[in-house]
């Protein structure tokens, strides 16, 4: 019998109950996980609150972890009991064993920390698709991270720094804009005490950015828009200050025939081809050095509502992980 967190109705983090949650035996295509660790995301809290629907009556949240190979089932031949993998997947986490389709997990290579890569699965593979998809940074280009000192942000800012790009961060305390600093950002602007558009308008001579990542959504985006350059590439790949309203596609048009996406992850890694190879990438700069992992905060698995509450206040720089 497996515990782990379940929601039986959306609201705040007090609708999440430690209950018993039975496991089967692993099925065709499928494998049976003793998880090891978990991370925590924006994204938990979304399915937590109801701004993401639910896929059934009730919810477990949780969509990045690591894990040990149990059992496999029929037709699994990639996998074999005692491999230790990683995996991302929309929820259902928040648990101490899991089946997990075989095609959604990743083993991890000798070097890799299961710890460490719980909390990097889905930031770190966001930074990745960021980077060589959403925009293609060039080495030379000027580019805004919002959040610079979360969990995504961190990784976004070694990232950069590797691809010889001039990386502009915005965080919200002196702590967490020495951190971003420490993470490979040149500038970081505090956005509680200093306009970040003019800040970024003085640093660019007034030419502005080739893109703007910004996770943060409402309080931002407006601001985020007339930090680019003609022709660049606004990026909304969150909303942790609340969703997006009120933009139109004249305001693309009015700040000089801009871009804007607004990817999800599930869309670049729903091959497994695609899963595989951008993990690779994401497991290389990680082996090689180019990107460090922090886990600020390691919490026991049945802390996760503390762990809520830390995040959605803001409390809260780099990953924060779930030991299991």
């Amino acid at each position: 019998m497996s515990k782990g967190w379940i929601a039986r109705t959306p609201g705040g983090p007090e609708v999440m109950e430690w209950d018993d949650l039975p496991v089967s035996d692993p099925g065709p295509g499928e494998v049976l996980l003793e998880q090891t660790a978990i991370g925590v995301n924006f994204i938990d809290v979304y399915f937590r609150t109801g701004l993401y629907a639910w896929p059934e009556d009730t919810m477990i949240p949780g969509s990045e972890a690591s894990g040990i190979v149990l059992a496999v089932g029929a037709g699994v031949t990639d996998l074999t009991p005692g491999d230790k993998v990683a995996y991302v997947m929309p929820h259902g986490a928040y648990r101490t064993q899991r089946v997990v389709p075989a095609d959604r997990l990743v083993r991890l290579p000798d070097g890799i920390d299961p710890t460490l890569i719980a909390g990097a699965m889905l930031k770190g593979l966001t930074a990745q698709y960021l980077v060589t998809s959403s925009y293609k940074v060039q080495a030379g280009d000027t580019v805004l991270v919002h959040a610079a000192a979360g969990g995504v942000g961190l990784i976004l800012g070694q990232w950069l720094h590797s691809l010889g790009a001039r990386a502009i961060g915005t965080a919200g305390t002196p702590e967490k804009m020495a951190l971003a600093r420490a993470h490979g950002y040149d500038h970081v602007i505090n956005y509680r005490t200093e306009d970040f558009t003019k800040v970024v308008t003085e640093l660019t001579d007034g030419k502005g950015c080739a893109a703007v990542y910004d996770s943060v959504g409402a309080d931002t985006w407006r601001g985020s828009l007339k930090c680019l350059q003609p022709r660049g590439m606004f990026v909304n790949f969150g909303q942790s200050s609340g969703m997006i309203t009120g933009f139109a596609l004249s305001d693309l048009a009015a700040g000089g025939s801009l871009s804007a996406n607004r990817p999800v992850l599930f869309d670049y890694i729903a091959a497994r081809a695609e899963l595989l190879s951008r993990s690779e990438d994401l497991f290389s700069r990680i082996l090689n050095g180019t990107i460090q992992l922090d886990v600020a905060t390691r919490r026991p698995l049945a802390e996760a509502g503390a762990a809520h509450s830390a995040l959605e206040a803001r409390q809260t720089s780099g990953s924060t992980i779930l030991i299991v």
